[in-house]
């Protein structure tokens, strides 16, 4: 299961630090728009934010539970780099995806996620898509290696809301049952739902 959504730390490191000989420690945040930060940017925005594609590649690529025996509470995620241990927490999910694409064949839809274009990508699976009934956000399948599962990006979940079906009966107070995509209506399965088992804090629902 997912660990509940940590939004601070209280973990003593240093930037760089080395707690073993030639080993250097390094300390990441990313938000729910899939930005990447060091965790002790004061000032987190997109000036401040990491830009350069071939890093965010490299970091998500690698990026796994953590499970190394430091900072796993306060930093679930690792992305190992040699004798370099960087070290991630995030607001929502470690994978936030922020763009829709193609594949070259024009066949395949494709979710892009963290900053990586066409490097970094799932195939999108309509039926998938879960929308979290207390926050309305909007979340798809990703790789185990990284919890199993990614945050939608605000902007491109707003973009898709159109194609929820929702039950008549209902509206959209109730949650979609459906998700119409290429001409065909695809039942939503909700298999993400029990993903979210754990209680969560959900002061930062509504920051988009």
């Amino acid at each position: 299961k997912w660990p509940p959504r940590r939004l601070t730390t209280t973990a003593a490191y240093v930037q760089g630090q080395s707690p073993e000989p030639r080993i250097r420690e390094y300390f990441y945040y990313i938000d729910h728009q899939g930005q990447l930060f060091l965790d002790d940017t004061k000032v987190k925005n997109f000036v401040t934010c990491f830009k350069d594609k071939q890093f965010l590649v490299f970091f998500f690529s690698r990026l796994r539970l953590n499970q190394s025996g430091r900072y796993e509470d306060d930093f679930p995620f690792l992305s190992p780099c040699g004798r370099e241990r960087n070290f991630l927490r995030c607001d929502d999910r470690p994978v936030v995806f922020t763009h829709l694409l193609q594949d070259a064949t024009g066949d395949r839809d494709l979710l892009s996620f963290c900053g990586g274009a066409d490097k970094l990508t799932v195939s999108f699976n309509p039926e998938a898509l879960f929308m979290h009934p207390a926050t309305g956000r909007v979340y798809h399948p990703c790789s185990e290696r990284t919890g199993g599962v990614g945050l939608v990006k605000s902007s491109l979940a707003i973009e898709l809301s159109p194609s929820f079906v929702y039950a008549s009966e209902r509206g959209q107070s109730g949650p979609p049952t459906h998700f119409l995509w290429r001409k065909r209506q695809h039942v939503l399965s909700n298999q993400l739902a029990g993903c979210f088992a754990i209680e969560e804090d959900d002061s930062g629902a509504g920051e988009g």
